[in-house]
């Protein structure tokens, strides 16, 4: 078993918003917060990464999970803050609520999952170093962690790590974090995201793509 290795100061774990979480999330918001050529980069990502027959733990959820709706996996996990949001997500086979910020032991059996998901989620933890030590725990051998996310995020929820980052220094931060607690080398993919027809002759850009993978080895 790993021992947590601290990163994060005091400060850098400081949000603008110190109220709980849970009353941010109270009502559901059925709205898509990434743009289409990032929720589509994303599903392709997911169809590429994670086989049939794996058990999907989606952590941090909302009311879709960008899963490519051909594949049926053996079984979709969901986290969330929101029941309302959950309960809507046709994709998960079960779920339950839990503010992470609060408490980060996860109700899971060691070595059950084979993949979890995090999508624009990560930059509201507090606690990451936990948060990685309890993957590591629950994933099987050779399981994988997929963290992805753009530039945008509610920002007075997010962390000050995360808030004063560039997007590089974004993807270093969680490579750092699981690095420390004992997680091998993560590959990352940073890919900028162009807006289709007359937006993009505009030279105006879509979400960025951003995301962090890490084995279980």
């Amino acid at each position: 078993m790993n021992k947590l290795n601290s990163i994060l100061t005091e400060y850098q774990r400081s949000k603008e918003d110190n109220n709980d979480d849970s009353l941010f999330y109270t009502q559901p918001r059925f709205v898509h917060h990434l743009d289409d050529g990032f929720r589509k980069r994303l599903t392709e990502l997911y169809r590429k990464e994670i086989y049939q027959d794996a058990v999907v733990l989606d952590l941090m959820s909302s009311w879709v999970s960008h899963l490519p709706n051909e594949i049926k996996y053996k079984r979709v996990i969901g986290h969330g803050l929101n029941e309302v949001e959950l309960s809507s997500n046709k994709r998960l086979d079960s779920y339950w609520v839990q503010n992470l910020n609060n408490s980060q032991k996860l109700p899971l059996e060691t070595d059950s999952i084979d993949f979890c998901l995090i999508a624009a989620g990560w930059q509201y933890m507090q606690y990451p170093e936990r948060i990685a030590l309890e993957l590591k725990r629950v994933l099987r051998t050779h399981g994988k962690l997929i963290i992805s996310f753009s530039n945008r995020a509610f920002w007075i929820k997010s962390p000050r790590v995360w808030v004063e980052g560039s997007d590089i220094d974004r993807i270093n931060y969680i490579k750092n974090v699981l690095l420390a607690q004992g997680w091998p080398e993560p590959e990352y993919i940073s890919e900028t995201n162009k807006k289709n027809g007359v937006l993009n002759l505009m030279g105006i850009s879509g979400d960025p793509f951003l995301s962090v993978l890490a084995s279980n080895n």
